[in-house]
């Protein structure tokens, strides 16, 4: 089992990455089993590897969560760096609290040591976002996402970036 540190977590999050193109837009999502789904693979500067994946309930467009991952190298696994979740219960064990409503997970380190417990199980409410849309918004200003613009302004980028 792999523990990330605290300090590498928030590094991680910190590295400059590229919005992924052909994230937008969103009503473009495949359905299936009564959800919309989109993952992009997302590459650092740092030659660090990351994926983007959103998902809505096609039920309930309250129920999603935006999440950004760390494809650690050399595994199969993704470790959640975030997690963007619609307005729903969740519980903080640890801190023996329950919220309700919009909410953001982010991996501790202390969680990743307690057996049983996902690296992101741990969440704080938030009122940055009330709808569907605005998590990702959310995410690529939190998560050190810079346009693809900036770096190849001859692209398609522009039609996505219109589309935020």
């Amino acid at each position: 089992m792999i523990i990330l540190p605290d300090d590498e977590i928030q590094a991680l999050l910190r590295e400059e990455k590229a919005i992924p193109l052909g994230l937008y837009p969103l009503k473009a999502m495949p359905e299936l089993h009564h959800h919309r789904r989109k993952n992009c693979d997302v590459s650092a500067e740092s030659g660090h590897e990351f994926v983007e994946a959103v998902r809505q309930s096609s039920l309930n467009v309250m129920d999603f969560p935006v999440i950004l991952g760390y494809k650690l190298p050399g595994v199969f696994t993704v470790f959640r760096q975030r997690r963007y979740n619609g307005s729903s219960q969740h519980s903080n064990t640890f801190e023996k609290e329950t919220i309700d409503g919009f909410h953001v997970h982010t991996p501790t380190e202390r969680y990743q040591q307690m057996a049983g417990f996902k690296e992101d199980y741990v969440a704080e409410l938030t009122n940055r976002y009330s709808d569907s849309n605005a998590p990702i918004e959310c995410l690529l200003n939190e998560c050190s996402f810079r346009s693809p613009i900036e770096k190849s302004p001859l692209t398609d980028a522009s039609i996505v970036l219109a589309e935020r």
